[in-house]
Parts: structure tokens; sequence; C-alpha cells
């Protein structure tokens, strides 16, 4: 593969930083009309923490700690902000 089938994107963040090297076939069938690669990749950032604190809510066993339920509303809350929809609609997994 050569750096034309890759598109590398940074992530800044407060505590550090970090590089992903994508394949750009892979962005492109994401990509959603003139979706920038940065946010195709950011979709799928929101998707994937979106479902983890999900499951570490809803699906584990035991008791769950009340500040995780609020660390989930909150990504929740932010999850329908950035789509217009909430993730129970969007991936039609209720609860």
């Amino acid at each position: 593969m050569t750096d034309t089938d890759t598109v590398e994107l940074s992530i800044d963040g407060d505590d550090g930083d970090d590089t992903l090297t994508l394949p750009t076939e892979l962005v492109d069938m994401l990509r959603e009309g003139d979706e920038s690669a940065a946010q195709v990749v950011g979709d799928l950032a929101m998707f994937g923490c979106a479902q983890r604190i999900h499951a570490t809510v809803h699906h584990a066993e035991g008791g769950v700690d009340p500040k995780l339920e609020e660390v989930e509303q909150l990504t929740m809350d932010l999850f329908e902000k950035r789509f217009g929809t909430s993730y129970a609609e969007l991936t039609g997994h209720q609860h």
C-alpha cells in the first residue's frame, strides 16, 4: 500500500496527541456526501464511545456505579447533539 492509498489524521487532546492512518478507500466508503475524513472518523469515534459506555452500563453483570450512569447520559446527550437523533433510534437498540 502506498501513501496515496492512505489518509493520516491527527488527534489532539488536552493530555497528548496521536496519529491514525486509515485506507483512503475505507474512509471514502464510510463518507456521506462531502464529509471530510476527520468528520468520518469523528463519527466513528462517537459511535464507538457510545457503544462502549452503553455496554458497560446496560450489559454488565452486577451493579453499575452511578458515576458511570452519569457518563453514559452525557455521552448519549452529546451523541444526539452530533447526529440529531438518539443512540437508541439510530441503532434500534433500546432499553
